[in-house]
């Protein structure tokens, strides 16, 4: 079972919106080194949205290179059609990811019904780890708690990340799902409370900035450390906070420039961090003694 501290990787750009191969290696070296479990490729965070299939798969393919194997790679191979999720996901596995993580169908919103034979066809179509991922607030489409404890009878559906927030609700779904099934956070500011009620992991944005402190506070909140583990997520809330402040990935790419690790380059329609904010994502940063 993948655990811990799994950071939403983005893809850092140029200017002119080519992908940044250079510092993506600089970037996976930077996490290898500052004790980040697991790597998640192409996610939201990576900008999955807007890199086309070819580079999509590239990225996967150069993340998995340069970890070589040292700690696990997810790949982001969700889709909002069922077969171009098996086409990516099968990509994926034959690039070396150790598993996929795979977003609810966005736009289209499927049925309860739709989004377990979505699931089931790609779990069907390509033997490899999958993880779930629920993020209704990007989506509009929630899978709901019977939908997963549905899915985890499939053997390769291994686990979910859970973005939702809610933190009752996934304390619900931890007390449902089998032992063996992984319920990670997606949401940064709750993740610390899930963990400490029996979650698996994070996977986190704010680890793009602060990967020690994400990966320590992982480790705490894991251990039943829970005090510590919540005095560290206090002090690291000004960040799960205001890298939120404009769309992800928009406040952690810039914040990540601001820190010299990669440059301003981001894909419409996305565009850089409005000026008014930066101070806002600084003092943040300032105030997690990240700059």
């Amino acid at each position: 079972m993948i655990t811990g501290s799994i950071v939403a990787l983005v893809t850092p750009m140029h200017s002119n919106g080519e992908v940044d191969w250079e510092n993506l290696d600089k970037l996976v070296d930077m996490h290898l080194a500052k004790g980040t479990d697991s790597i998640v490729a192409v996610g939201t965070t990576g900008e999955s949205a807007t890199l086309n299939c070819d580079e999509h798969c590239q990225v996967i393919k150069r993340v998995v290179e340069r970890v070589a194997g040292r700690i696990p790679v997810i790949a982001g191979t969700g889709a909002n059609s069922t077969s171009e999720a098996i086409e990516l996901t099968a990509e994926a596995k034959k690039v070396g990811a150790d598993a996929c993580l795979l977003v609810t169908p966005y736009y289209n919103k499927p049925t309860q019904e739709g989004l377990y034979q979505h699931f089931k066809a790609i779990a069907e179509a390509v033997d490899i780890p999958q993880v779930l991922y629920n993020v209704p607030g990007r989506t509009a489409c929630d899978m709901q708690t019977e939908t997963v404890v549905r899915l985890t009878a499939l053997p390769n559906i291994v686990g979910i990340k859970e973005a939702t927030g809610d933190v009752p609700r996934g304390l619900d779904l931890i007390a449902k799902v089998p032992a063996d099934f992984a319920v990670y956070s997606g949401d940064d500011a709750t993740a610390v409370e899930l963990m400490i009620g029996g979650g698996k992991g994070n996977i986190s944005v704010t680890a793009n900035v602060a990967p020690a402190e994400m990966s320590e506070l992982c480790d705490l909140a894991m251990s039943g450390k829970a005090d510590e583990a919540r005095a560290l997520n206090n002090r690291m809330m000004p960040l799960h906070e205001k890298l939120f402040v404009e769309a992800n990935p928009i406040p952690v790419k810039w914040a990540m420039a601001e820190m010299g690790l990669m440059g301003l380059g981001i894909r419409l329609p996305l565009t850089v961090l409005a000026d008014e904010c930066h101070d806002v994502v600084r003092d943040a940063m300032r105030s997690c003694e990240i700059i």
